[in-house]
């Protein structure tokens, strides 16, 4: 029986959008299994704890299956290793994306040789997305309802930002 690939798909997610929603069913074509693992990243000063954003990404993504839902704090490569992960997947919209996640993607490599980076686009329709971008049109009032899901969009409607 071949190795089951499994791919984690990494990010700080605050708060999950539909651009990560689109990457994680596309991703999900090309393993196995999906972990989105979730970074503490306290240096982000996320808005939302990272007990909520990994609920919000579990019921986004409600129905896929072969997805987990992990939060991590440690280095990607330990926590790939520690999942029997092969594949890191990341997300570009724009060359500057591109620039940071190429240094990453070989700091990654150079830690652990037998982990690839793959880079998936999004798909068009949410390829201005962020999650910056999704708290500052809600901070001014902004009908976010298409850029995430349902959750967030109504999390983010009963907060003061």
């Amino acid at each position: 029986m071949p190795k089951k690939r499994i791919a984690i798909y990494p990010g700080t997610f605050d708060p999950v959008t539909n651009g990560h929603v689109d990457i994680i069913n596309r991703a999900l074509n090309i393993c196995d299994h999906l972990i989105v693992s979730v970074a503490l990243n306290p240096a982000k000063n996320p808005l939302f704890p990272i007990e909520q954003r990994v609920d919000f990404i579990k019921k986004g993504t409600q129905g896929l299956k072969n997805v987990s839902i992990l939060p991590f704090d440690n280095l990607l490569t330990d926590f790939a290793r520690e999942n029997d992960a092969s594949v890191i997947i990341k997300g570009l919209r724009a060359v500057s994306d591109f620039e940071y996640e190429l240094q990453m993607g070989l700091m990654n490599r150079n830690l652990d040789q037998s982990i690839e980076t793959l880079f998936m686009i999004p798909s068009q329709e949410y390829s201005f997305l962020s999650s910056n971008f999704i708290k500052e049109i809600a901070k001014h009032g902004g009908d976010i309802h298409k850029l995430v899901p349902k959750i967030v969009a109504e999390k983010l409607s009963r907060i003061d930002l």
